[in-house]
């Protein structure tokens, strides 16, 4: 009878300590026809064309006295033809299988924020790219956070081998930091350094009814020596955004600088980036939206080159979980810039190119 008892106990603790943990499965599934006007027209099926595909999971555990332990998992997926090569950084081999490069992260939360371990995005980015009206993702993504056609010398939206340190909310205002570990070899004496690809950023953000703010700041330690103890180049950025909810349509604008400087030479890589947009309801179900991207880029030793881009979109949401949706979007290059809506299309004229999507999205 004891046995039986002390049985009956255990099963009844162990419930009760599996009632205070929760995991979720979620995800995206998001395909879109799309059609390319350029130097040769392209058309077929993409991937993420209102949202990015993915798969993911993520729990959290109640430890009592206010803490909590929290894990998420997040992989990216092509829904076009199943394949896991999304969510890379530009520096990154992708891979068909499903890696978990959108977030894989573990963290404990309570009344002094939240600290987290791992790979996602960074909080400079997350602080000022919210403003895009198209989400980051499809033709009318802007490419303001992207540093647009500059050879690789950019800031990662995600970073790898990172600890996040996210404050509480003080009446609307939150500060987010990030520190990512190089954890890389210096190419002329193979010995292990942190400093070299470090990556270190901080999010200040101010929401408050209509009203939000963002600011973001950054730097990336480039790991590719070009002689002894040098680094191919430094990049340090700075991003501000806001956006006012006038109810019947919500304006947003963004701009951001990045400057990339080598560590031979001094010269200077500079791009700028100016973001517009507004969204609007439309009845019950539907939204529209609508922005406007002016690029600038200033290589060492080049020309000014110029590049504006517009889009124009609508989603109309059948449910909770469902949408249609259709984008277009048109860029127009001046002075030798090569910024595309497709990087796989080459420019009508060496300038122009017209893009259009129209797609579903599901997420569950």
């Amino acid at each position: 009878m004891k046995k039986s008892l002390i049985a009956l106990a255990a099963v009844a603790a162990s419930g009760a300590a599996f009632a205070q943990s929760s995991v979720t499965v979620f995800g995206v599934v998001d395909s879109a026809v799309s059609y390319v006007n350029g130097q040769d027209n392209w058309s077929g099926l993409n991937s993420g064309g209102n949202q990015t595909s993915r798969l993911g999971f993520r729990g959290v555990e109640d430890l009592g006295g206010g803490l909590k332990a929290n894990f998420w998992l997040e992989a990216g997926i092509l829904a076009d033809n199943g394949s896991g090569k999304s969510g890379y950084s530009a520096n990154e081999v992708a891979n068909d299988g499903l890696a978990f490069k959108r977030r894989a992260t573990v963290g404990l939360s309570g009344n002094f924020g939240e600290v987290r371990m791992g790979r996602e995005l960074t909080a400079a980015y997350n602080a000022t790219s919210r403003y895009d009206v198209f989400g980051q993702v499809g033709f009318g993504a802007s490419k303001v956070w992207a540093d647009a056609g500059v050879n690789g010398d950019s800031t990662t939206q995600r970073v790898s081998n990172m600890v996040t340190y996210l404050s509480p909310d003080f009446s609307g205002f939150r500060a987010n930091v990030n520190y990512g570990f190089g954890e890389d070899k210096d190419a002329q004496t193979a010995k292990s350094s942190n400093s070299a690809s470090s990556y270190m950023g901080a999010g200040l953000t101010y929401d408050n009814g209509p009203l939000s703010l963002g600011l973001g700041l950054e730097r990336r330690n480039d790991g590719a020596n070009t002689g002894v103890g040098a680094k191919a180049f430094d990049v340090n950025a700075w991003s501000l955004g806001g956006s006012y909810n006038f109810g019947v349509a919500k304006l947003a604008a963004a701009y951001r600088n990045s400057e990339a400087k080598y560590s031979i030479g001094g010269d200077k890589d500079k791009t700028k980036g100016y973001y517009v947009g507004v969204s609007a309801p439309v009845g019950a179900a539907g939204e529209v939206k609508a922005s406007y991207n002016r690029y600038e880029i200033n290589e060492a030793g080049a020309a000014k080159e110029k590049a504006d881009q517009f889009a124009l979109g609508y989603v109309h949401n059948m449910s909770k979980r469902t949408a249609v949706y259709g984008t277009y979007a048109y860029i127009k290059n001046k002075d030798g810039a090569n910024v595309r809506l497709s990087s796989d299309v080459a420019l009508k004229d060496g300038e122009k190119q017209h893009a259009v999507q129209v797609g579903i999205r599901h997420a569950f």
